[in-house]
């Protein structure tokens, strides 16, 4: 299988980051691929996973929060494993986008997704 970059469209979700998703299908359970894209000044919203999961910072520079621990700083060519569970969120504390790589397994499953804080339009 091999996936063109024009055959997959960015998107935006409620995670306050834009999506790309490369891979991610019920046929290859085991892993999905997407690229993760955050304005400047942009922070995801914490949030954990059943799954393990890894970025690979593909451009910019960001702080990442994992498990409630202070913010570390990652840059151009950095990797974040994240455990399965734990918590985590990334600023970009650049001036430019950062852009990085998203690599879950097993595969992406919104039911494995958990939102650890109330988004704006969640705040009673």
């Amino acid at each position: 299988m091999i996936v063109k970059r024009e055959e997959v469209k960015e998107f935006y979700t409620d995670e306050n980051c834009f999506i790309t998703e490369f891979l991610n299908r019920p046929d290859v359970p085991a892993v999905s691929v997407a690229k993760a894209r955050v304005e400047p000044g942009q922070e995801t919203q914490l949030h954990s996973l059943k799954g393990i999961e890894i970025y690979y910072i593909l451009e910019g520079k960001g702080e990442v929060q994992l498990g409630g621990l202070t913010h570390q700083m990652v840059q151009t060519g950095d990797l974040v494993f994240i455990k399965p569970g734990q918590t985590q969120k990334i600023l970009n504390s650049g001036l430019g986008q950062l852009e990085f790589l998203c690599i879950c397994s097993p595969r992406f499953r919104v039911e494995d997704y958990t939102a650890c804080e109330k988004t704006l339009d969640q705040a009673p």
